[in-house]
């Protein structure tokens, strides 16, 4: 579980996040939607710790991670896994490389062991035999497939994603958030997706988050946010719908 309380965030003196409170689930997939400039995407890396805050405090469990010096930072990023968007494989590496990335930096495991792993998570995600291909030669829907597997290399206790369908046609799209609530159920991931994607809302959105202007103005399920009388919220998802 990942809890901010009062959340305060600034950019030349100017509130980006106005006291943000939010609690997202173990084993759920928690979903941050909010149009351009609301303040979402600065709220995730926040929360990753990309972002110093300027007030509020973030816990990961019974974790004050926003008093943690960079030292002990360092120490819980071990269990976090990332999925950017684009997916940001290094174009130098092959796919298998890049899934082994995390073990090299933060794992003492053999060589053998590694690779095993890697193997592992690359048969998860349906990209056996894909290993020794650059990204390149792989589809984009490939590659956010290998990203994926490189951020559970680690069986990471949280998960964050960062517009995830992003690029991705609707078909793709479709076996991307099925994959991404697979992997949280299976692992009891903390899992934070920062995404536009209403279709994905209402596919996999266990909790949803909706930030307007700074706040946070609206809570739910995705059963729950097409009967909302949040105007704001109800205006947001009309937008997105006819884009």
């Amino acid at each position: 579980m990942i809890h901010i309380d009062k959340l305060v965030k600034q950019f030349d003196g100017q509130d980006i996040l106005r006291g943000v409170d939010a609690t997202f689930e173990q084993g759920k997939t928690n979903l941050i939607i909010g149009q351009s400039g609301s303040g979402k995407t600065v709220l995730l890396k926040c929360i990753v710790g990309l972002h110093p805050i300027d007030g509020g405090a973030i816990y990961y469990d019974e974790v004050c991670f926003s008093s943690l010096d960079n030292s002990s930072r360092r120490g819980m990023r071990r269990d976090m896994g990332m999925i950017f968007q684009g997916g940001a494989l290094f174009d130098s590496q092959t796919v298998e490389e890049n899934v082994k990335f995390p073990l090299d930096l933060f794992s003492s495991q053999s060589e053998a062991e590694k690779r095993e792993r890697v193997q592992f998570c690359l048969n998860r995600v349906n990209l056996n035999g894909a290993g020794r291909l650059y990204p390149s030669e792989i589809s984009g829907g490939m590659i956010k497939r290998a990203a994926i597997a490189r951020a559970i290399v680690l069986n990471p206790k949280y998960l964050f994603c960062d517009e995830p369908n992003s690029g991705l046609d609707p078909k793709t799209s479709v076996v991307i958030d099925g994959l991404i609530a697979e992997i949280t159920a299976e692992y009891n991931m903390t899992t934070i997706i920062n995404t536009h994607d209403m279709n994905s809302v209402r596919r996999i959105g266990d909790t949803i988050i909706f930030i307007y202007q700074g706040n946070k103005l609206w809570q739910g399920t995705k059963e729950e946010i097409g009967r909302s009388d949040n105007r704001e919220l109800n205006d947001y998802i009309f937008a997105a719908e006819v884009k």
